[in-house]
């Protein structure tokens, strides 16, 4: 062999391995926000050189754990199926759960569970328990099927490769063998879930789901791999933002409108932040008060901040809309410096790990019964210090958006459903729609 073809078998040798490395570390992925796509560059969608689509782990759904659930003290759901159906804000092509026993006061075991895409989306109180065909995946914990959550505690499963669509129902199902309780909840879902007697994980035909509920059981989050966001908004909030007026199963939340406008704008290639949504509202939150009981039913906004918002995957901008609760639901007129106070610690504690904070205005309650003209005044002052930029990296005014002009103290008609305190399915569309995409950009954040 010539010296020259020596040099050309080499060359040759040395740009299969180029190639053959590039490939391999093209399909490594990672967790918590790394990308799963390393390419530098690849083909736009006008056929321009752009940056590579990369995948991170985002929040495609979550709910705060609220309470224990009444009754369930001493059997738990031991030998049942518990099928929560939970709804996507994005895309994603695998799934991984989190599982909480907060509220127990016994080892909970999770002899089994499954994730799967729903075979229809519900319409009103109408969904499904039956699986889209093929979709099915048992999950496991550290590669195993089973798992012991401890009293207080909670788990998260292992990854598992699954194509779920964006604004899609997703069936999350776990067996528990054994008592333990009191079950771990959130008692305002606005969406039907299901229960089976005995182990039917990993069914698809839905067929022994016979019970329904309107409670969301021991999961508290789907996280998805997901090219179509880089990171997740979180909402926190009372009632309001939980939805608890809007038709239930039709996912006409707010958070749920907000969702949507941010996917119909990246799809139109407007320069938006994108993110997922997560809901995190729980009805009855105040900013300063717990509930009752050890660990507290409904925690007050200051101490569920850490966990709800700043430990959900990827967080890059949360949403509050907190404080009418402290001015509704206590006896002594609150004092509304130490509400905005309240928020301020919030907004602190988002900045301290970089987060923008968008904070809300409160909404009217005139015609409430919980209304007098003195808490009237206190809502006054802690929406004037909002609007004065004294609190928040950005404001939505949902209180100009949803007042009545000809009475600023009560809601719009069409926006109240009825009870002079919560939207209406109209209401909480027109809050989705009125909400800055552009606000949630991040910003070099101010000291408050």
């Amino acid at each position: 062999m010539t010296r020259r073809h020596g040099y050309g078998l080499l060359a040759a040798i040395v740009a299969l391995i180029v190639a053959a490395s590039a490939a391999l570390y093209g399909v490594l992925s990672s967790d918590d926000g790394a990308p799963e796509d390393s390419l530098a560059a690849r083909h736009g969608r006008h056929g321009s050189v752009a940056p590579a689509s990369t995948a991170v782990w985002v929040g495609a759904w979550a709910a705060a754990p609220a309470a224990g659930e009444p009754g369930t003290e001493t059997t738990g759901t031991a030998r049942r199926s518990v099928r929560n159906v939970v709804h996507t804000s994005v895309a994603g092509t695998s799934a991984r759960i989190t599982l909480s026993n907060l509220y127990g006061r016994s080892p909970l075991t999770i002899a089994h569970a499954s994730v799967a895409v729903a075979a229809a989306r519900g319409t009103g109180t109408d969904g499904t328990a039956a699986a889209a065909t093929g979709t099915m995946r048992r999950l496991t914990f550290s590669g195993v099927p089973s798992v012991v959550v401890p009293p207080g505690g909670r788990v998260v499963s292992d990854a598992v490769r699954i194509a779920v669509p964006q604004d899609a129902d997703v069936l999350v199902t776990t067996y528990s063998p054994t008592p333990s309780g009191p079950v771990t909840y959130h008692p305002r879902a606005r969406q039907t879930s299901y229960v089976a007697q005995g182990d039917h994980t990993e069914d698809t035909t839905g067929t022994p789901y016979t019970e329904r509920t309107p409670y969301w059981r021991y999961l508290t989050s789907l996280d998805l791999l997901s090219d179509q966001a880089d990171g997740t908004v979180v909402v926190l909030g009372d009632s309001i933002t939980d939805g608890i007026t809007s038709t239930a199963g039709a996912n006409h939340r707010w958070t749920d409108v907000l969702a949507q406008r941010l996917r119909a704008a990246v799809a139109a290639d407007r320069d938006v932040p994108r993110y997922s949504v997560v809901n995190e509202g729980i009805s009855g939150n105040e900013i300063l008060t717990d509930g009752p009981g050890r660990p507290a039913a409904n925690p007050s906004g200051l101490h569920r901040f850490s966990r709800d918002v700043l430990e959900r995957t990827n967080a890059k901008a949360v949403v509050i809309d907190l404080g009418i609760n402290d001015i509704l639901r206590n006896r002594a007129l609150p004092d509304p410096a130490k509400i905005v106070a309240g928020l301020r610690t919030l907004v602190r504690q988002a900045h301290a790990r970089g987060l923008k904070v968008v904070g809300a205005t409160l909404m009217p309650l005139g015609g409430h019964p919980g209304w007098t003209a003195a808490r009237e005044a206190v809502r006054q002052q802690v929406n004037g210090a909002i609007r004065a930029g004294e609190v928040y990296d950005g404001v939505v005014d949902f209180d100009r958006a949803l007042r009545d002009p000809y009475d600023p103290r009560r809601l719009r008609e069409a926006y109240d459903s009825g009870d002079h305190l919560h939207p209406s399915d109209l209401g909480y569309r027109r809050m989705g729609e009125v909400f800055s995409l552009e606000s949630l950009r991040r910003a070099v954040q101010r000291g408050v």
